[in-house]
């Protein structure tokens, strides 16, 4: 199906593939800016809220994951029901309140409450950009456009610690929900006049709980769905790993707190670029091809970086370096991933979206959650956490489609199909 807003019901602004895809990455990365311009300030936080045990600290990330996944079945049925738009805006807005809610708290558990509903409510956005990415594509096309959103997303990390630092100097760390939001705000305000309706009238459902648990049970008996959810999960366990330990593993292990922000931007700025470049090749070779060889690749550098550390000899530089390649290797993984996860989801993709998003953040946030409070002031937990997480990840892709491992997109008699998504 081409990129064509002009078939969707209803009146209203109809954008071009460009606005669409912007606005979309917009809202996506309304998670990646409150999790990742919070790394900078979590000492502040723990000194300001008297946080007794310095790895509890990561909390303040692992509760926004937690919120995160909470709610997505909820979202996702909703927005079945009523369409995207109204239920993208309810969320938004609960986001923004309970922003200004976080930077209120006077305790530390009034901030984890706080940090948990902020992640409920902007799991509207995951659930709802998947959905709508799935109304308006299918295939290779969805995959490049998921590319082009992440992109952007993954945009996000290279300058949000940056950005927290930045506020930092000019008021304390409860400024920053302040800027989250008024961002929200702003994004509300976009989506709301210029996003129209992307669900289409035929696949709007009811609210019965029987319809809805069908749908739930659809999701997570289709092997595709399934499978790549699962390699998702473990995939994405790697990510909040790295989310949670980044502030300690540089200030501890390196010594070097002043360099936070420079090192996660070295670290996120090429999987920015290796989202980009995955919205050019996968046209070309397939979403197997590149996902099922990103997957093995992230299992590749994570093994090297894991040898390079327990040998001793591990640096800073060699810290950049190859964890960088493991986050390009993620990002080329995720995005392709995600469409395969959805590829057959087309009927439910809002219910699917929510199935999908529950699995992969709770396990996430417990498998990064772990890995996180295994820090011992050295590297050494976070390696061995991103070796396991890539290991596990590469066996549920070969284990969901055994038989199209690195399958091209003439595979099976799949073809690539011309959509004008490439126009974006």
């Amino acid at each position: 199906m081409p990129f064509n807003l002009h078939h969707l019901p209803g009146s209203g602004p109809r954008p071009g593939p460009r606005e669409t895809i912007a606005l979309l990455a917009g809202l996506m990365a309304l998670n990646a800016f409150a999790i990742d311009a919070m790394v900078p300030a979590l000492p502040d936080i723990g000194r300001s809220l008297h946080v007794v045990h310095e790895n509890d600290q990561q909390l303040v990330i692992v509760a926004y994951f937690v919120g995160f996944a909470s709610t997505q079945l909820i979202w996702g049925p909703l927005a079945d029901r009523f369409g995207r738009k109204p239920i993208l805006a309810a969320g938004v807005a609960l986001y923004m309140l309970f922003a200004l809610l976080c930077g209120l708290a006077g305790s530390f558990s009034l901030l984890i409450a706080g940090r948990v509903a902020m992640g409920a409510s902007a799991a509207v956005t995951r659930v709802l950009v998947v959905a709508m990415v799935r109304d308006l594509f299918e295939g290779e096309a969805m995959a490049r456009v998921m590319s082009l959103v992440f992109m952007v997303f993954m945009v996000v990390p290279v300058l949000a610690p940056s950005i927290g630092q930045l506020i930092l100097l000019f008021g304390s760390w409860r400024a920053i929900f302040l800027v989250f939001a008024g961002y929200g705000l702003l994004m509300l305000a976009w989506s709301w006049f210029r996003l129209p309706e992307t669900l289409h009238p035929e696949y709007r459902r009811s609210l019965a709980p029987g319809e809805i648990i069908s749908a739930a049970v659809e999701a997570v008996k289709e092997p595709l769905s399934r499978g790549y959810t699962l390699a998702l999960t473990a995939t994405f366990g790697a990510l909040v790993a790295y989310i949670s330990s980044i502030q300690q593993i540089v200030a501890e292990a390196f010594h070097q707190p002043h360099l936070l922000g420079l090192v996660f931007g070295a670290i996120a700025a090429p999987m920015a670029l290796a989202s980009w470049t995955n919205a050019r090749v996968v046209g070309r070779f397939g979403l197997r091809r590149v996902g099922h060889g990103a997957s093995a690749a992230f299992l590749a550098v994570a093994l090297v970086h894991l040898a390079v550390g327990v040998s001793g000899h591990e640096s800073l530089v060699t810290f950049i370096i190859l964890q960088a390649l493991t986050m390009v290797c993620f990002a080329f993984a995720s995005s392709n991933l995600s469409t395969l996860a959805m590829d057959r989801m087309a009927a439910i993709a809002g219910t699917a979206s929510s199935v999908q998003g529950v699995v992969g953040t709770i396990g996430a946030a417990i498998i990064g959650y772990a890995i996180g409070q295994a820090f011992n002031g050295t590297v050494l937990p976070f390696l061995w956490g991103m070796a396991g997480c890539a290991l596990a990840g590469s066996a549920f892709v070969v284990l969901t489609e055994p038989g199209r491992l690195f399958a091209g997109p003439t595979a099976a008699g799949e073809q690539p199909e011309p959509h004008a998504a490439a126009e974006a």
